[in-house]
């Protein structure tokens, strides 16, 4: 065989092989005996050993190969990976529907329904059609590169198939679900059984674990499987219901079970029918997706914190469960509560085989009477942990002692009180160190520092490296190369890593203080209305009460906190440590966007889609998805894709970043 004819044929080869996986993983049809399919490859496999210039990075033999990493490389997702709402029951299903309706100004028309499968979220980005990056949801904003891996998932495609009739964008973004196929979940573990081994109990965190393999073997002998359910390009898509059929040209497997409903009555029905058949469909679900079809008015509807307006994840109900309870443990969290946890016999609910059950508190043990050596019903909703709904009467065993609250703190041995008016019980030590663990953890992550966990914290802390979260900031690399798991360059990345961030929003600095009952809406809500921390500190409690989405509690806990004297010295500390606070100026020009509708297109030079996003609504815009006569203007970077002919068409103004940044800027 000549060169030409080896490359030839090596080209052939791919192509057989590319329409056979698109055939059995995504049209469901197996077209070719496994054994027939393997030798094609195989015959491929010899062909590219003679002749390695001719191998790509889109052959079927570049699914498993390479040297073990050394450890994951940090990804930024252009666009950050957010979570869902959840509802358990139609009434909250229907108050989500009529918020939707109520910030949207009009009439949903039309709901897009699937399953929702428990695996791990990634993304997939392709360049010119090729795969380039496969990267886990991480925090949300910053996930780890995972390609390695990924290509051994055979439904995950290495190029892009052309939808017809439509060109293929330079990048392409898709984002979706590894989870573990239900047949292959058990041959793995009957395989382990075998060996001696322990089986895993958990599929979705045996998925995630198996995708943060370094070495990529390990991952491909697991069987992992990919579902698609987003897709970020310009395809002239107008609906959910398009991209979903889009993805499946693509070359992608999109979730399945998949159905578009304009009436509450029929994705009722659907919710219903996915529960019955839940146990056959091959893979664990836990609810249903529920998404607005039509993406303009998805896109419309924007964010509240970290969750979309226009999707909700509606959950299936609890499974229960019965088991025994062999300890009571009390864990101290960052306030100093104590929380009782019912320690259980492993059992397997809700697709988990689970070993602990949530208290709450000690008037919910008073309510159950629950007693070490009790039979329980658990009872699990969704991923939430599992609660126990009440003791098995006749099942106790003669001499169960009722459970006894301690009076000291579990950690630090300080005096536990409960105070007036609370159901929790606190440790009365404010230098508690587990408090001290978990307020450095908490502000940590709120600053958004990578590669600072509850270990190295508290080694930290027994060294006498940190003692508040404001320390951190003043944190030097030859300090941190004496702790466990630090040498010299490891220590350099995290002090360079934290130091980078030292500049921080106002919102997320308030979150960052662990102001009791204050999450992030709220943080928000917050710094929306007192615009900086001085306002903040010194606002009076009838002030408080009357900002938006801020109750007596909430109000009472900000006073609170500010009246505290280490609070005070922290936040000085912080300042003297090189943080800045940005503070929520309001803008008393003239909005230059006030009133006009922008849709974004293609890649931009300087700012990312959502970044471009956000400097249209801070003046006044409304960001859209998708071109239509009341569009004003269409901001295109490179590749804008069929977006720019729609505007052209419509006669819509078509502006460059320049001339964004220039509008902006008055």
């Amino acid at each position: 065989m000549t060169k030409t004819e080896a490359k030839k044929r090596i080209e052939q080869l791919k192509e057989v092989i590319a329409e056979h996986r698109y055939h059995y993983h995504v049209l469901d049809q197996a077209t070719m005996s496994d054994a027939a399919l393997d030798s094609l490859k195989h015959e491929l496999y010899k062909l590219e050993q003679d002749y390695p210039e001719f191998i790509t990075p889109d052959s079927p033999t570049q699914r498993v190969g390479g040297e073990p990493l050394p450890a994951f490389e940090k990804v930024t997702h252009e666009r950050p990976m957010l979570s869902m709402e959840d509802v358990f029951s139609q009434e909250e299903f229907e108050a989500w529907q009529a918020r939707l309706e109520k910030v949207g100004g009009r009439k949903v028309a039309a709901l897009f329904c699937m399953p929702k499968l428990d695996g791990l979220a990634v993304s997939l980005v392709y360049e010119d059609g090729l795969l380039v990056t496969a990267a886990t949801r991480g925090n949300g904003r910053v996930g780890e590169n995972v390609t390695q891996n990924v290509k051994t998932i055979d439904s995950v495609p290495l190029r892009l198939r052309t939808p017809k009739g439509r060109p293929l964008p330079k990048r392409v973004e898709v984002r979706g679900e590894i989870y573990f196929p239900v047949k292959a979940f058990e041959a793995l573990n009957d395989q382990l059984r075998k060996e001696g081994k322990p089986a895993f109990a958990n599929p979705r965190n045996t998925a995630a674990g198996s995708i943060r393999q370094l070495d990529s073997k390990i991952t491909a002998s697991r069987k992992l499987a990919f579902v698609a359910w987003d897709l970020d390009a310009d395809f002239g898509q107008t609906t959910m219901e398009d991209e979903w059929k889009l993805l499946k040209e693509l070359g992608f497997v999109p979730v399945p079970e998949s159905v578009l409903y304009d009436r509450v009555i029929d994705i009722e029905k659907h919710w219903q029918a996915l529960q019955k058949k839940r146990e056959t469909l091959g893979y664990w679900v836990d609810g249903m997706v529920v998404r607005v079809n039509d993406n303009q008015l998805y896109d419309e509807l924007g964010v509240v914190g970290k969750t979309p307006r226009g999707l909700v994840a509606w959950k299936f109900p609890a499974e229960e469960a019965t088991t025994i309870v062999k300890e009571i443990k009390w864990t101290v969290g960052r306030t100093g509560a104590l929380t009782p946890v019912a320690v259980v016999e492993p059992t397997w609910i809700g697709g988990t085989t689970v070993q602990h059950a949530s208290l709450h508190n000690l008037d919910e043990i008073d309510r159950l009477d629950v007693r070490v050596g009790d039979t329980v019903v658990l009872f699990k909703a969704g991923d939430i942990i599992p609660k126990i709904k009440e003791v098995v009467g006749g099942l106790r065993p003669k001499g169960a002692k009722k459970t006894v609250p301690p009076t000291t703190c579990p950690v630090c041995g300080s005096a536990a009180e409960r105070r007036e008016g609370e159901v929790a019980l606190y440790c009365k030590n404010p230098r508690c160190f587990v408090q001290d663990r978990e307020n450095i953890l908490h502000a940590a992550r709120a600053f958004e520092i990578d590669g600072l966990g509850p270990q190295t914290i508290a080694s930290m802390l027994e060294q006498g490296i940190v003692a508040t979260p404001a320390d951190l900031f003043t944190v030097e690399a030859g300090e941190l190369e004496g702790l466990e798991g630090f040498a010299e360059l490891s220590a350099k990345k995290l002090v360079e890593e934290i130091r980078a961030h030292r500049e921080i929003s106002f919102p997320r600095f308030i979150l960052a203080l662990g102001i009791r009952n204050v999450g992030e809406q709220t943080a928000i809500d917050l710094a929306k209305h007192f615009e900086t921390l001085p306002s903040l500190m010194q606002a009076p409690l009838e002030t408080l009460k009357t900002v938006d989405g801020i109750g007596d509690i909430v109000a009472e806990s900000v006073v609170a906190f500010f009246k505290e004297d280490h609070h005070q010295k922290l936040i000085e500390a912080y300042a003297d440590n090189g943080v800045i606070v940005r503070s929520q100026k309001k803008t008393h020009h003239p909005e230059p966007l006030a009133g006009k509708t922008v849709v974004v297109t293609g890649t931009l030079e300087t700012l990312s889609r959502d970044e471009a996003k956000e400097l249209i609504r801070a003046a006044g815009g409304k960001a859209s998805g998708s071109v239509s006569a009341k569009t004003d203007y269409v901001l295109a970077g490179e590749n804008p894709g069929s977006k720019i002919e729609k505007a052209k068409e419509l006669g819509v103004h078509v502006l460059s970043e320049a001339q964004f940044l220039a509008m902006l800027s008055g």
